[in-house]
């Protein structure tokens, strides 16, 4: 559900992505604390007609939560098995829900813009030693290497395929690891090498002038 966008025009895809990162905080916190039934229903059919409202095809929205269905489906069996199907269920429903929420957003919000919310919401925190820049940086670096591993999973998976490791923990682990490593290494060296400062140069606050240039003559 990272970094994904539905391209679209439409009343949500035009609404700020820091209105609609504030809904998702709120509405998880609220359907992840309901037990009414009556109440997620209206919550599941609310978030049904936003995604209709945002013009998103259902086998998109559908996809988004596909993925987790098997996840849901163990902790359903878990809480059947002991006898409390019933919150097992409510339990299902609350995750589904918040997942169809959260995509929602994603489908319908830039990374871009997200990033740039979060570095406004952040601002006040400067005093605190918090740099807002350097927060929004690492998260759409972060989302942007969640396709860029799982690619690579892909390759180290199919060369310990063919050596008749496909089973085998470890031989794929270990040189996952050592290439994601790697690719970190060389996206901080080339931060580094082009000097890239995400708060930018601050203002001297000194009267040195600086280096290398001369200081005016007095009187």
């Amino acid at each position: 559900m990272l970094g994904i966008y539905h391209d679209a025009r439409s009343p949500v895809h035009r609404l700020p992505a820091g209105a609609k990162i504030l809904v998702l905080i709120v509405g998880a916190a609220l359907i992840l604390s309901e037990s009414d039934w009556s109440r997620l229903a209206i919550a599941g059919v609310s978030v049904a007609s936003a995604f209709a409202l945002a013009r998103i095809p259902a086998g998109v929205a559908v996809a988004q939560i596909r993925p987790a269905l098997w996840i849901l489906g163990a902790i359903f069996l878990f809480h059947a098995l002991i006898g409390e199907w019933r919150l097992g269920a409510l339990i299902t429903v609350r995750f589904v829900i918040v997942l169809a929420l959260a995509s929602l957003v994603t489908l319908t919000t830039r990374v871009s813009d997200m990033m740039a919310a979060i570095e406004r919401a952040l601002g006040p925190l400067r005093p605190l030693g918090v740099k807002p820049a350097t927060v929004a940086l690492c998260l759409s670096m972060a989302i942007r290497f969640v396709p860029v591993l799982s690619n690579e999973a892909a390759a180290v998976r199919e060369a310990q395929r063919a050596r008749g490791l496909e089973r085998s923990l470890t031989a794929l682990a270990s040189p996952l690891i050592l290439r994601a490593l790697r690719m970190a290494d060389s996206v901080a060296e080339a931060l580094h090498a082009r000097g890239y400062d995400p708060e930018g140069l601050e203002p001297s606050t000194t009267d040195e002038p600086p280096k290398g240039a001369q200081r005016p003559a007095s009187d």
